[in-house]
């Protein structure tokens, strides 16, 4: 029922990633388990790298607790209240493209990467608030990928609440997280939370709170709002309407409570809305601010900030600024709280200072984390040199390298489907609950192209299929560039944005002799190492100018006189 054992050495055992593929949910989810549920079956072997539970236990469990049916009862759970204006079925709400692995995060969209940093600023003890269920809100929810990042994280053991202007973003979240494998309960209501605020009743009583509110606020009804209690901290200017959002966020914190706003740099500094500002930081509230890169919001090329409040402490400590704008890659930023407080915790961390609220309330009340951290030089001139050098020899080492191709007469190959090669015993296709294994061809989520398994921790993300082949007549490679171009030729109706196992039988390959599909897939191969160096160049690349250009501005560094 459950596919073959992670081991065939050990078929009675299983690790954390197969128990997460057993279950159809990510990785967090089976850490979640374990945390939150004592039944959960403890490790019959830790040490050594690994962490092995009992197959009979974790599929006992599983049916014991319901969780092995969370992905078959996905859309048609009675869980949950839809307050969309009217009834909305599970056939009529369109459930929007999830995978339902935890995605690496060169896998994840900006939005769900942004997503996923602010949910992880969230404290763990969520379930200290005075409340039966810890309540998460997102007042401008859009399609519900906050409200999904609080799920991969916290699992059942919160309420998610959210409120969103546009009708079918409305729908599309309420089916997102209704299909969602944790199976939260949740809200999902339809209107404008500033001016129908119809999550209320939870008011001052939130656990927490995340939201990056909508971008098209350029105004926003200031005169009309002007004497709502919401307004604590002072009306926000007309231009002001993030800071509106703000102050609307802390509103439905309770005790304890915090929340993650995303905001622009405008509201930052913008002088009309100084005074809010400055009430913000006199009142305690503010604790963080933290510069993202550019482009990690709705806007590809929008700087990102994020203001984290909570009801404040006395005495009231300094806030901290963290400027992230400049590191290499956004993989490179915090997506789980205990690194966040790793960050936190460093004293001479060029990134982070705590400042005392003296120091931000004179002047403007200026809260660009920039004007508050010492110039950043992550290299010095020789260093830059050096890595420039070697940027330049491989770069030549690239031309070089590339694969040499002769023309060819249109091709003749007959072809066979992979359904035929596994009538022939060549291949067998495995679901996705089966631990791939070095050379396998994985079929992943998200219409991403088939790959070959490397045997490293990379396999597991978003794996919808496993072909696994008979090394001695099937290439790897050969077959995963073949089934590449012709998987993407076939419609894909499902959820989870993957071929099915019928369309995958019906895709074809061409019949070559072993020695020329390993021809072929050696030049695939070598074509799929070249994308990834040059990716990876870019990236280093890139990076090597921002801190040249910053080390110019700053002082730091000099145009070379020669």
């Amino acid at each position: 029922m459950y596919g073959r054992s992670v081991n065939a050495a050990e078929p009675d055992v299983m690790t954390a990633a197969a128990i997460a593929r057993l279950a159809n949910v990510g990785r967090a989810a089976v850490s979640n388990w374990r945390r939150r549920y004592p039944t959960f079956p403890k490790p019959v072997k830790e040490g050594d790298g690994s962490t092995l539970f009992s197959r009979k236990e974790v599929e006992a469990w599983l049916v014991a607790s319901g969780k092995a049916d969370q992905l078959a009862t996905a859309g048609r759970t009675d869980t949950g209240t839809q307050a969309l204006d009217g009834a909305v079925s599970s056939e009529s709400a369109r459930v929007a493209t999830a995978d339902l692995s935890e995605p690496a995060a060169h896998d994840l969209s900006a939005g769900q990467l942004l997503a996923r940093v602010m949910v992880s600023l969230l404290p763990d003890d969520l379930d200290t608030v005075d409340s039966d269920l810890p309540a998460v809100l997102d007042p401008a929810c859009g399609e519900g990928t906050l409200l999904l990042a609080v799920a991969d994280r916290f699992g059942d053991q919160v309420k998610l609440v959210g409120q969103e202007l546009r009708p079918e973003a409305a729908t599309t979240a309420a089916a997102n997280v209704r299909a969602h494998p944790h199976d939260p309960p949740y809200e999902i209501h339809m209107g404008d939370s500033l001016l129908d605020d119809k999550v209320g009743e939870h008011r001052g009583s939130a656990a927490a709170v995340v939201c990056e509110p909508p971008l098209d606020l350029s105004r926003w009804p200031a005169e009309e709002l002007a004497g709502d209690r919401r307004w604590r901290f002072g009306v926000p200017d007309a231009r002001d309407g993030e800071l509106a959002w703000v102050q609307h966020c802390y509103a439905c914190l309770g005790l304890r409570g915090v929340a993650v706003v995303a905001v622009s740099p405008r509201t930052c500094v913008q002088p009309s809305g100084r005074h809010v500002r400055k009430a913000l930081i006199e009142s305690g509230v503010l604790r963080d601010v933290i510069a993202l890169p550019a482009g990690m919001g709705s806007e590809s090329d929008s700087d990102v900030y994020l203001w984290v409040l909570e009801r404040p402490r006395v005495p009231s400590p300094p806030v901290r600024m963290v400027d992230l704008s400049g590191v290499g890659t956004t993989a490179d930023i915090p997506q789980d709280h205990a690194a966040w407080r790793e960050l936190f915790d460093k004293t001479d961390d060029p990134v982070c200072r705590s400042v005392p609220h003296a120091e931000l309330l004179a002047g403007d009340v200026d809260l660009l984390p920039s004007r508050y951290l010492r110039p950043r030089v992550d290299v010095t001139a020789d260093d830059l040199d050096r890595v420039t050098d070697r940027l330049r020899t491989l770069y030549r080492q690239i031309g070089r390298g590339l694969p040499r191709f002769t023309a060819a007469r249109p091709s003749t190959h007959a072809t066979v489907t992979l359904g035929q090669l596994e009538w022939e015993g060549a291949l067998r296709i495995r679901s996705r609950d089966t631990p791939p294994r070095k050379g396998d061809v994985l079929l992943r989520t998200l219409g991403r192209p088939p790959v070959v398994a490397t045997g490293t921790a990379a396999d597991d993300s978003g794996v919808a299929q496993v072909l696994e082949l008979d090394p001695s007549r099937l290439d790897a490679h050969f077959i995963a560039t073949f089934l590449r171009a012709d998987a993407a030729a076939l419609p894909v109706a499902n959820t989870l944005g993957a071929l099915s196992r019928e369309d995958l039988r019906r895709c074809r390959v061409p019949i070559m002799t072993r020695a020329d599909q390993r021809r072929y897939g050696d030049a695939f191969r070598r074509l799929g190492e070249l994308e990834e160096t040059l990716n990876g160049l870019a990236r280093v690349s890139a990076n090597v100018i921002t801190h040249t250009v910053h080390g110019l501005t700053t002082g730091a560094l000099a145009p070379d006189p020669r």
